[in-house]
């Protein structure tokens, strides 16, 4: 009887288990969790928890083809929002589909862009989690050998953005530049979406220079967590 009594008492004083680290991810297509159908199609978003120990909980809520406006207007925000606690990391890569100014409900002009990515900011602030930019990876656009730009104005948008709010940014467009111009125009097409035809997935083959393979998407998750150390950011205390 005193043994029971003794096991409850401790069970009472006893810490309660401790709550895991989140990071949530809201982004487009090159971040975001795949279809089955759609493989070997990978978000990099569905790499990254590889790196982290068990103790760190991924909520990859990136959706393909959103901007900063449509995931805002979808009510997609709005979940993040209510599940965010104080010390969770917010993880915000917008860009490739706000280009698109043509395309209604979706594509934004530059201050539209800026004020949808400090609205971001400063309401996760609010729920005092810790929110991060990162600029949009680069497509595969190689012309005469030379990489090229496509991203327009908006990740130097988003970098105004950081500086003038204080947000902790890694640059996934220059570190990803970086990486395929090392490596090249041939060496670089196994890190996106080629495939072959006859795949199961895709009958007719793809060519795909925007979205990326597994081996892509561990590399550009690789160069995520880079810039994390490079921002000495607290999360990389749980790096494996």
């Amino acid at each position: 009887m005193k043994s029971i009594v003794l096991f409850l008492l401790l069970s009472l004083v006893a810490p309660p288990a401790k709550k895991k680290l989140t990071i949530w991810m809201i982004g487009d297509s090159t971040m975001s969790v795949k279809r089955p159908e759609a493989y070997p199609e990978t978000g990099w978003g569905m790499a990254l928890g590889a790196f982290f120990r068990d103790n760190v909980q991924i909520e990859n809520r990136a959706l393909n083809g959103r901007s900063t406006l449509s995931f805002i207007r979808e009510g997609r925000w709005q979940p993040v929002m209510d599940g965010l606690h104080k010390g969770d990391y917010v993880l915000i890569q917008f860009g490739h589909n706000d280009e698109k100014i043509d395309k209604k409900g979706v594509g934004v002009m530059l201050p539209e862009y800026k004020a949808n990515l400090a609205r971001f900011v400063t309401e996760a602030r609010s729920r005092k989690a810790i929110p991060v930019l990162l600029t949009s990876i680069a497509r595969r656009h190689f012309e005469n050998g030379v990489l090229l730009n496509t991203h327009k104005g908006y990740p130097d948008a988003m970098r105004a953005v950081a500086d003038s709010l204080k947000v902790p940014l890694i640059d996934m467009e220059k570190k990803t530049m970086a990486l395929l111009t090392a490596l090249g125009d041939e060496r670089s097409i196994p890190l996106f979406l080629h495939v072959a035809p006859g795949h199961e997935h895709y009958p007719n083959g793809k060519k795909d220079d925007t979205h990326l393979s597994p081996e892509g998407a561990r590399a550009v998750a690789a160069l995520a967590v880079e810039g994390m150390k490079e921002n000495k950011l607290p999360l990389t205390k749980y790096l494996r």
